[in-house]
């Protein structure tokens, strides 16, 4: 038996070379390479690569006209993907287990197969019987829509060929596996391997595929990261299992805009969409209570109000607590080494705890000035008021910094019936008159002015 060839893989960029290293010459990572046997370049390597080879067309031949978009009945979901699921594209959908992943699809699926598009489900993961119970449960029942349990690609590739779908869902990429390649399911090279398989297989037959992919203990998608590439679209599902929240998220998109994020309430009967995410995240709020910000927030194109808590109490022991959800702990300290180097308040003795309320997580340096304040109300023991939201990205100056878009912010406050707004200075150039007359707009330029709302308060 002929000795199998092994090589070292960054998972981060694909990178091989013979030998381990603890630094990634391509990428520059550290502790990025897996060991993986090297697959022999050969003809009919890939199943579901066309026989045709692909020939160059003109740009101006080139037009949109076998763009079609399905609609998979979720609204959210739709205006998430750019108007919809995109007819021979490939999308990744990435998240923890157990957050809702094969719910969200069995729903998605629903709502495609109701518009007779023939929908085949493979539960690698679980048995058909299993699968066939949650979708009982989530009231999902069609014609249209086959289970299939199986991992080997190549059976799975006979049925497709089979049944020709229009759609088909892969749950898991990292149960799948070829024979071909000596390496155990969900290592580097077989995920590798049935995503590019999965693409071929889509843009060939023109089959808009779904592949979910679990996340590893650092909050990325377990295999390479070339797998991202590969895809059309990279789809994150969030969330606090101990929250009923979760919100989709796309990092990437070839057919939409990015960053942009759809909100969902887990309940029993599955999934429901969040049209109004500031009703939701506000919905519980305290009025007049010390150490609580109200700060509008950009996911994507939408605007979305916040509550940003602080509570900072006596220290018993030498070393203090710095804790926080929903936002960067580093970003924390930073900005209370500000508050004390530029407004005098100490807190070296004192824990410090700071939370975004809903389980979600910011990410936006927008919400500095939200944090500083709620911060130095719960010092203060003093209540911010009720009807105001606090804007501004705050620099270790202490300088209050402006933000983008900010009459779309503005213009979401209102509507939520907040009237009185902390925003940088630089952001009341431009704005319409309108909102002057309804909303009571004070500029700032440094922290210290903040802070002073809330002494005077």
């Amino acid at each position: 038996m002929p000795k199998l060839k092994t090589v070292w893989t960054c998972k981060e960029c694909g990178h091989n070379q013979p030998k381990w290293s603890g630094n990634c010459t391509a990428c520059r990572e550290w502790n990025t390479f897996v060991e993986e046997v090297d697959v022999e370049e050969k003809r009919g390597r890939f199943l579901s690569k066309p026989v045709e080879s692909a020939r160059p067309v003109a740009l101006n031949a080139a037009g949109p006209s076998d763009f079609h978009r399905y609609s998979t009945r979720m609204e959210e979901v739709d205006r998430l993907l750019g108007g919809g699921v995109v007819g021979g594209s490939l999308t990744l959908i990435g998240g923890d287990p157990g957050i809702g992943k094969s719910t969200l699809m069995l729903q998605i699926a629903h709502g495609l197969a109701e518009q007779g598009l023939t929908v085949l489900y493979v539960c690698g993961e679980e048995s058909v019987e299993q699968t066939s119970l949650r979708a009982r449960r989530l009231n999902v029942i069609s014609e249209n829509l086959y289970l299939l349990h199986e991992t080997h690609f190549g059976n799975i590739k006979l049925q497709v060929e089979q049944l020709k779908p229009d759609v088909l869902i892969i749950d898991s990429v990292q149960i799948l596996y070829k024979s071909e390649i000596p390496s155990a399911p969900g290592s580097v090279v077989q995920v590798r391997e049935i995503a590019t398989e999965c693409m071929h297989l889509s843009k060939g037959a023109g089959i808009s595929t779904f592949l979910i992919g679990h996340v590893t203990k650092t909050g990325e998608i377990a295999g390479p990261r070339v797998l991202e590439h590969i895809v059309d679209t990279v789809l994150d599902f969030e969330g606090d299992r101990h929250h009923g929240y979760r919100m989709l998220r796309a990092t990437k998109n070839r057919f939409g805009a990015t960053d942009d994020i759809a909100l969902f309430q887990m309940q029993a009967a599955g999934l429901t969409q969040v049209h109004n995410p500031s009703v939701l995240f506000l919905q519980e709020r305290m009025k007049e209570t010390p150490g609580s910000a109200i700060v509008p927030t950009i996911e994507g194109t939408r605007a979305m109000l916040i509550e940003v808590q602080a509570l900072v109490s006596a220290s018993a022991f030498a070393n203090s607590a710095r804790k926080s959800a929903g936002l960067d702990q580093n970003r924390l300290i930073l900005l209370l080494a500000v508050l004390e180097k530029r407004v005098g308040y100490s807190s070296h003795n004192c824990d410090v705890f700071v939370s975004i309320v809903g389980g979600i997580r910011i990410t936006e340096p927008a919400i500095d000035l939200g944090i500083l304040m709620a911060v130095a109300s719960s010092i203060c023991n003093r209540p911010i008021d009720p009807h105001t939201i606090v804007i501004g990205e705050v620099g270790l100056g202490g300088e209050v910094r402006s933000v983008s878009r900010i009459e779309t912010r503005l213009r979401e406050a209102l509507h939520m019936g907040f009237d009185c707004a902390l925003l940088p200075r630089r952001n009341l150039e431009g704005l319409p008159q309108d909102l002057f007359q309804k909303m009571s707009l004070r500029g700032i330029d440094l922290v210290e002015e903040a802070i002073d709302a809330v002494r005077h308060s």
